[in-house]
């Protein structure tokens, strides 16, 4: 594996320094600042004072390597940035003091790349400066949108305007009251080739005919921000809005979610560690038959198991992320695929094993074991199901053998 740069060796460590300084301290008095909010989907005032700090080190916008040189923050190849989104995942508030939280930072991808100059400046610079957030609004509740030939949603074009009908849900974050656009994915040429009947566009929350339905709860969880059911009625934005044109919306779904999918996976191996870092200190201050937990045996093997896995499976994400830099996400897309299924199992496993060294406290919310849980097991879907990204590897893993291999025989 190559070596990290100077400059993303620095950022590791001015970011362990800002973790060990702002976020630990902090952890208890941010949820009792959430608690006490009247509105469960707002924000904690001490995360003005957490970005602020995260501002004043240079800590900014760290996730995107071919950002606007001009645009604020420090941009890290995806290698350097692994360990510092390792870092962040282990307290969940952490990316969003950095303004490094989905799903901002795949839709600022995207913006930065394929918007128009009026967009980019309407949307993604107030974006980069953290003043808004951001949902990305694809999955439908009536189809399977893991298949996104589905989605159901219309995007037609009306003289200057494009005119939406439809409706989305699992829109994360559009119910914060910082989130001020979405980007929308749906169908504008249901005639067309598969893959070139889609198309992506932005939105601004407050356009008419944009309403919210039912915000599903995740694992019994009020997550902050909600992913509420998305209705569009007659909802009309300008023909600039339209992110690469006409048609491109599946491409820019893919270059979107390659990223998002590889930093899923980098906080993911964050949440293994401070699972495993609960499950020892709970083994160390629990007794059981006239013996500390940590002074079984099965608990031993459930310690060093972890710490197999977690190694293991940060060396494969390093892997893909050094692949993403080099060779690119399309060539990438098998690898990519294989950690997106490897590392939520991976972590589920660790944190279920805490739960059980935890005894009845793991599943209340006195630990943060059940929510890590509810949400790694939310992961296992989003993004592209376990399912999808094993026949993607399966498929290019036969085809290897069999370059003329199809599903369909016929």
């Amino acid at each position: 594996m190559p070596e990290f740069t100077a400059k993303g060796l620095e950022m590791q460590e001015a970011v362990k320094s800002y973790m060990d300084d702002f976020i630990y301290p902090n952890e208890e008095e941010y949820y009792a600042e959430y608690e006490a909010l009247d509105n469960v989907h707002g924000t904690p005032p001490m995360m003005e004072k957490l970005k602020a700090a995260a501002k004043e080190r240079g800590l900014w916008n760290l996730f995107i390597p071919h950002l606007d040189p001009q645009a604020p923050g420090t941009k890290l190849s995806n290698y350097d940035y692994a360990p510092i989104s390792e870092m962040l995942g282990k307290v969940n508030f952490a990316s969003e003091a950095l303004n490094c939280a989905a799903p901002d930072t795949g839709n600022m991808e995207i913006l930065n790349l394929y918007a128009s100059d009026a967009v980019k400046q309407r949307w993604l610079s107030p974006l980069l400066e953290g003043e808004i957030r951001s949902a990305f609004s694809m999955t439908e509740p009536d189809v399977a949108s893991s298949d996104a030939s589905n989605i159901q949603l219309r995007i037609d074009k009306e003289g200057n305007e494009y005119v939406l009908n439809g409706r989305k849900w699992f829109s994360s974050n559009a119910l914060r009251p910082e989130c001020e656009v979405l980007i929308v994915m749906g169908k504008n040429d249901p005639d067309g080739p598969a893959h070139r009947q889609q198309s992506m566009i932005v939105v601004p929350k407050a356009t008419k005919g944009i309403s919210f339905g039912r915000d599903p709860h995740v694992f019994g969880y009020h997550d902050r921000g909600g992913h509420p059911e998305v209705i569009y009625d007659n909802v009309r934005v300008p023909e600039d809005h339209i992110l690469g044109g006409e048609g491109e919306g599946f491409a820019i779904s893919q270059a979107r979610l390659g990223p998002g999918r590889i930093h899923h996976c980098m906080r993911s191996i964050g949440v293994a560690e401070r699972a495993l870092e609960i499950m020892v200190k709970r083994s160390l201050e629990r007794s059981t038959f006239g013996r500390l937990l940590a002074q079984h045996g099965l608990v031993q093997d459930h310690i060093a198991e972890a710490r197999i896995e977690i190694d293991q499976a940060r060396q494969y994400v390093l892997h893909v992320a050094h692949l993403m830099d080099t060779v690119g996400n399309k060539a990438a897309a098998q690898e990519i695929s294989g950690i997106k299924v490897a590392i939520p199992n991976m972590t589920l496993k660790i944190i279920d094993r805490a739960i059980q060294v935890h005894g009845a406290a793991g599943v209340t919310q006195f630990t943060p074991l059940a929510h890590m849980y509810a949400h790694q097991r939310t992961l296992r879907i989003a993004d592209g199901p376990d399912e999808v990204h094993k026949m993607t590897i399966a498929r290019r893993e036969i085809r290897r053998h069999d370059p003329s291999f199809r599903m369909n025989p016929s």
